[in-house]
């Protein structure tokens, strides 16, 4: 990319990369064991993602949600976007990324505002309302690891951002007991009224029963579909990163497999994927990268995401064209765009009057 940046950027992207590798190690095995199929480039940009995420979340939690802490990763976020981050190996690296992929500010910043919700306490009405969140703490995940992969077309940024969505509803659906003893609850509160449950009365003494249950299940239900639709966008990915993605989403909805094996018990116990179970994942995902594209079906975005879609496309115009298709695509843009620049710079004249009759 051609791309022009200033002395305190050009100095930051010169420097050694920290290596962020063990926070992804032990922060997210599931992560870690897909990020191995990455291509060198994009892994390694990943992991400077996963690892400024993983911080940001932990302090936050680790803090007791302190609002000192989340101002403090606003102006942690200030400096990287200007070139000069914090001394944390994680804002480094992710302020390489920034520059790097030129990465909208808006996303990091809805990260930031879910995490926000998350020490306010905010519970969710609706099943809508949840969207929102997880849009917020997974979906940006999505979308800034599709521009790392220099993804442009719009139909493959809203699968990337649905793809964070449905493993943050996975997490939910996973955590509920867990959540529940932290005096948490993330599942809707319709839908526990629905179940004859009052959210209150619950968190006092959270105990699994069949209403619990059904809406773990629900939950589930709604992520197994969102993990359907995210594989139609696995064909606009680099043929390299397709395997890794397609692991990730596969180790994470057996997440969910877990859950059903368990009677759906997660009040009691914690859904684990075994190592087994996700090198098996890996290597059945390896011949995708050949597959043939399939085609979309043109699933409209969730609303929930459609402001980080429309914030990532406003970062991939600068981004060069990366087949022969697209080369097409912008070779005919750029003829259009200069014709009419040719035509607004040319002064108007009345019909039937030439320029030479003009005084």
């Amino acid at each position: 990319m051609n791309m022009s940046y200033s002395p305190e950027i050009e100095r930051l992207l010169a420097a050694p990369a920290p290596d962020c590798v063990e926070l992804m190690r032990h922060g997210s095995k599931s992560f870690f064991a897909a990020s191995r199929l990455l291509p060198a480039r994009y892994r390694d940009a990943a992991v400077s993602l996963y690892a400024f995420c993983r911080v940001a979340d932990d302090e936050v939690d680790g803090s007791g949600a302190s609002p000192d802490t989340l101002a403090q990763l606003h102006a942690r976020l200030d400096s990287i976007y200007a070139g000069t981050p914090y001394e944390v190996a994680a804002d480094q690296a992710f302020a390489r990324v920034v520059h790097r992929y030129r990465l909208p500010r808006r996303i990091p910043l809805a990260l930031l505002e879910g995490f926000q919700w998350d020490a306010q306490g905010r519970r969710y009405h609706t099943f809508r309302e949840l969207l929102d969140y997880c849009a917020r703490v997974a979906g940006t995940v999505g979308a800034m690891m599709a521009l790392v992969m220099e993804v442009r077309d719009e139909r493959a940024l809203a699968r990337a951002c649905e793809l964070g969505v449905a493993m943050q509803l996975t997490n939910i659906a996973r955590d509920v007991g867990e959540d529940a003893r932290m005096g948490r609850v993330y599942l809707p509160l319709d839908w526990l009224r629905e179940e004859g449950l009052d959210p209150d009365a619950w968190l006092l003494d959270p105990r699994f029963c069949p209403p619990i249950a059904r809406l773990v299940e629900r939950l589930l239900g709604e992520a197994d579909a969102l993990y359907r639709r995210a594989e139609e966008g696995l064909w606009n990915l680099p043929r390299g990163c397709r395997p890794a993605i397609l692991a990730a989403r596969h180790i994470y909805a057996d997440i969910g497999v877990e859950i059903r094996r368990a009677r759906l018990d997660s009040v009691n116990q914690r859904a684990v994927v075994s190592g087994r179970r996700k090198l098996a994942r890996v290597v059945q995902s390896l011949p995708c990268a050949l597959a043939a594209p399939r085609r979309p079906r043109g699933h409209q975005p969730l609303d929930a995401i459609r402001f980080l879609v429309d914030a990532a496309r406003s970062a991939i115009g600068d981004l060069p064209p990366r087949n022969v298709s697209e080369k097409a695509a912008w070779m005919v843009n750029l003829l259009v765009t200069v014709a009419e620049r040719e035509r607004s710079a040319q002064p108007w004249h009345p019909p039937g009057q030439h320029q030479s009759n003009q005084r």
